[in-house]
């Protein structure tokens, strides 16, 4: 079944094994919440079991299947990353798939299919597919989404929307979550909203990348440093943005006044104010005014000549990450 179909599922009731596969990482989260919620935990620390795919590995899986929960009608066993062999589905999954427990849930939560047997032709298992949907889908999808959250969109909206967030449902979550900070309970999204408010794809990579260099995340800044030089970008055009990023962290964290206030005057909306706080919070002003320092010193000296362009943007993630 398709994702968007799981929640009708589970209003029936909640099946004894679930796959829940697919590159959208949104969805699987999303399914796997609903999932759990269905099964009315109240006790975590016995009945929500968590193992990742290696964990399993020489172990016995069906010790955990098949015990009892403790104060609770359901016990949860999350299986993440796992991609059993055809031997693994003949010793411990296929049993219970044939005999479930009737207190446990089995939840298996990959990324991909990536060898092993191929679990969603098999009998006994419930298989919700969390693949990247079509331009279409994520509208419709998005829409349903925005009226749950008490945002009214016309088509035009909400298809901008799909486009700008590049097909990709987290983000379209998180700027839905973004215009209802903004508009309000019954806010209007229409296209000039959406225009003004929605950051474009390459936008919001770089976005993604200077709040991974202000948490430095340097796995994730590596990956979202490749895919915006395979896209085009250069280094200057990346350099700039951390500088603009560390500048402004630097001047709010010198401003005082509300969200607001503090948006009017440097051209920042409200919420962008707000994450910029706390990430000046959880990083310090001091270190935000030290790296705005010394990335707009190899910026300059980059457009000067003094550096090449690869030289002044590895130092200045040198800065960022092992200074």
């Amino acid at each position: 079944m398709k994702f968007t179909e799981l929640a009708k599922q589970l209003k029936e009731s909640v099946a004894p094994f679930y796959l829940v596969e697919g590159e959208e990482g949104y969805f699987r989260d999303h399914a796997v919440r609903s999932i759990r919620s269905a099964c009315n935990i109240s006790q975590p620390l016995f009945n929500d079991v968590r193992l990742e795919g290696e964990d399993v590995k020489g172990t016995s899986l069906a010790s955990k299947l098949y015990a009892l929960p403790l104060f609770d009608e359901k016990r949860l066993v999350r299986v993440y990353d796992f991609y059993p062999t055809e031997r693994e589905w003949e010793n411990d999954l296929k049993p219970y798939a044939e005999s479930p427990c009737p207190t446990t849930v089995l939840v298996i939560v990959n990324a991909g299919k990536k060898g092993g047997v191929d679990l969603r032709r098999k009998k006994g298992v419930v298989y919700v597919d969390c693949s990247r949907e079509d331009r279409e889908m994520l509208s419709r999808w998005l829409f349903n989404l925005m009226r749950k959250e008490g945002l009214n969109a016309d088509t035009e909206s909400v298809e901008r929307m799909v486009d700008y967030c590049g097909q990709d449902a987290a983000r379209l979550k998180q700027e839905t979550d973004k215009l209802k900070f903004l508009l309000g309970e019954g806010g209007k999204v229409t296209p000039a909203v959406v225009e003004e408010n929605v950051a474009k794809d390459v936008e919001y990579k770089l976005y993604e990348l200077t709040q991974a260099a202000s948490g430095r995340n340097f796995t994730r800044f590596s990956e979202i440093l490749d895919d915006l030089l395979v896209k085009g970008f250069d280094e200057n055009a990346v350099l700039s943005s951390l500088v603009s990023h560390f500048k402004s962290l630097t001047e709010i964290s010198r401003m005082k006044g509300s969200d607001e206030e503090i948006g009017k005057v440097i051209g920042m909306h409200p919420y962008g104010v707000k994450r910029s706080r706390e990430t000046v919070r959880r990083m310090g002003a001091e270190r935000a005014e030290e790296l705005y320092q010394s990335l707009y010193r190899l910026l300059a000296g980059m457009r000067g000549g003094l550096y090449l362009k690869t030289g002044a943007l590895n130092a200045a993630i040198a800065k960022i990450f092992f200074g």
